[in-house]
């Protein structure tokens, strides 16, 4: 089992490895003291995984309640958040207590979030089942939920306690959520690792637990340097502000993965209207190639009515993520109406 610590505002460690699920109650068992766990799922990830968490869970001395929801974004609210937190009341779950979320970012957000503002904060485990939640959303402490107004934008910063990764369980992947985590895999290549670009540049051609192991790095670094979002992080957020306003518009039809693999052809579109070299065609290739459609399906404007509410504004202004070169992107700040131009000068 490989490990990977991470040292932000908490400690915590990433365990990676492949058929250890049933080892997670050891794990834990070896970190934490018994204690009651709230299990939040979906009803796609729990019938093929609850009884193998929850039996290991319970044989290594730890209680657990379940609280399922219905698998998708569109259950990422509020209303979802508190229905789970109304299951910990009844259960009886304690600040000594914690959340265990079992599932992919959809699942792995809302448990964080709910352990964030459960009785003023709790710990809890991030367990991911996908692709995109393994390489990003379970690692970094960043918690949110959707509202009418755009993906994310009420949330917390709360790292986790641990996350435990099992490789297999991405076997049971659809081939289409499978591929939406490669965007975010790919995306880490461009901003920060033109050999990890290289090494994924042609699908199935690598060892997808190392690559998994090596993106974990590389936001285990940048999570080090800037917990808080407030610099180099920005550099995680390349093809999502243009991405998060694709799954908006689409009323999340678009999935988080496709939405930002057209916001990196975006991005390097915009990139070139800047003067900055054109990698548009490179980056093109290599997600069309993953199966990505990279024709965004909405304008300029309508990209840009959603970009206004997008959480990384800062007054008036925008900051976009730019490539320069593969391997190394730059965070441009600018007002909101350049953005707004940019787009419309690189033919969106």
């Amino acid at each position: 089992m490989e490990k990977i610590t991470v040292h932000a505002s908490g400690t915590y460690d990433i365990l990676i490895d492949n058929g250890s699920l049933s080892g997670i109650g050891q794990a834990l068992q070896e970190r934490f003291k018994p204690c009651t766990i709230a299990i939040l799922s979906d009803d796609k990830v729990f019938p093929l995984y609850g009884k193998t968490v929850t039996d290991a869970l319970t044989a290594a001395g730890f209680k657990t309640v379940s609280h399922v929801i219905e698998n998708g974004e569109q259950s990422k609210t509020l209303d979802n958040v508190t229905a789970f937190i109304d299951c910990m009341v009844r259960s009886l779950v304690t600040r000594t207590d914690m959340v265990l979320a079992l599932g992919g970012g959809v699942v792995g957000d809302m448990a964080g979030f709910a352990a964030a503002i459960y009785l003023r904060g709790i710990p809890y485990i991030q367990v991911p089942t996908t692709l995109l939640a393994a390489v990003d959303s379970s690692v970094g402490g960043k918690t949110a939920v959707d509202i009418s107004a755009g993906k994310n934008l009420v949330g917390a910063f709360h790292q986790p306690a641990l996350v435990y990764l099992d490789t297999d369980t991405l076997n049971t992947l659809d081939p289409a959520v499978l591929r939406d985590g490669f965007a975010e895999v790919i995306k880490y290549g461009i901003i920060l690792d033109s050999r990890l670009f290289d090494i994924v540049a042609v699908p199935d051609s690598f060892d997808l637990t190392k690559v998994i192991a090596r993106c974990i790095e590389i936001k285990r670094d940048v999570v080090e340097q800037d917990e808080f979002d407030k610099g180099m992080r920005g550099l995680l957020n390349f093809g999502h502000t243009f991405g998060h306003a694709i799954e908006k518009l689409s009323a999340f039809t678009i999935t988080h993965g496709s939405a930002v693999a057209c916001g990196m052809v975006i991005a390097a579109k915009v990139a070139r209207v800047c003067g900055f070299t054109d990698y548009t065609d490179i980056i093109t290739k290599v997600v069309k190639d993953y199966g990505f459609d990279t024709r965004c399906p909405y304008s300029a404007d309508e990209l840009y009515s959603v970009i206004l509410s997008d959480k990384k504004r800062s007054g008036a202004d925008i900051t976009l993520v730019l490539p320069k070169e593969i391997g190394a992107c730059t965070l441009e700040r600018m007002p909101a109406g350049q953005v707004l131009e940019l787009m419309k000068k690189a033919g969106l």
